[in-house]
């Protein structure tokens, strides 16, 4: 299994932790209140550890569960530290009301926090989708991917399968700024994700959300009249949709394979229906 470091103590952080040693992994947790690393340490039990703050991490993937302005200073705090660690990038850089992204058009979070890490150490952007209440719940969810460093995707997919979650790969580090747009993918308490993406636009353009066009609409028209239902992953992937090219409203969509499949760790696959 996987070594872990997870820096932040809120609560994706504790349940973050909790799957990971329910998987058999080795945890480490670390906050800037020592106290604190100790006490949540102390509560997950089973030989999770409070680290020293702005010491080597100990686990060989580190976990950035951080607000998403502090990740680039918290990397660039702990420097050389990094190197050759797996930094696992988890934030989302939503704007004040959550229907927005605050980072410019042609970057992510993960892009900047990639640029401030030593050489060495590899950047993936993971769990993004996912929010803590859902994860917490139990049960399988699709877990979106994306980073340069084929190995360090493979080290992150091995760590999520042992969470009993499912990677999926969306290619190069560049996608994180897709997935840092996905937000709001839970329709509510209760209600598990399962693999629906809806993407929020970065400065209100680039919106995924428009209704699947019907009888009478044309493809890519706005507005939300008649209920109609939100176009899932699947449906968009069947439409022939592939990774990064332009900007209409069904380029671009993550994980997609130009035969309609899913990026399923190392290997393309039909998605599941639940």
């Amino acid at each position: 299994m996987s070594s872990i470091s997870i820096i932040g103590l809120g609560q994706m952080a504790r349940v973050l932790a909790a799957r990971a040693l329910d998987g058999g992994n080795t945890v480490e947790v670390v906050g800037r209140d020592a106290a604190r690393a100790a006490d949540m340490a102390g509560a997950l039990g089973r030989g999770a550890t409070a680290g020293t703050p702005g010491a080597a991490p100990a686990g060989d993937i580190v976990v950035l569960a951080v607000p998403h302005g502090s990740a680039v200073p918290v990397v660039s705090r702990y420097g050389n530290a990094l190197a050759g660690k797996v930094v696992v990038d988890i934030t989302n850089p939503f704007d004040a009301s959550a229907t927005g992204v605050v980072t410019s058009d042609g970057t992510s979070v993960a892009q900047e926090v990639a640029k401030a890490a030593p050489a060495g150490a590899h950047v993936v952007k993971a769990f993004n989708t996912v929010f803590g209440h859902v994860l917490a719940k139990g049960g399988p969810l699709d877990v979106f991917i994306a980073g340069d460093d084929a190995q360090a995707k493979e080290n992150t997919a091995v760590f999520i399968e042992s969470l009993g979650l499912r990677p999926l790969d969306t290619g190069d580090l560049k996608m994180a700024q897709w997935l840092e747009g996905a937000g709001g993918a839970d329709d509510g308490p209760g209600t598990p994700w399962r693999g629906e993406l809806r993407l929020l636009p970065r400065r209100q353009r680039h919106r995924l959300s428009a209704p699947a066009p019907g009888p009478g609409r044309r493809s890519g028209s706005g507005g939300g009249g008649g209920g109609s239902p939100r176009k899932t992953r699947a449906a968009w992937c069947r439409s022939g949709a592939r990774p990064g090219r332009g900007a209409s409203s069904r380029d671009g969509v993550p994980g997609c394979s130009p035969g309609g499949g899913v990026r399923h760790g190392r290997r393309w696959a039909r998605p599941e229906h639940g």
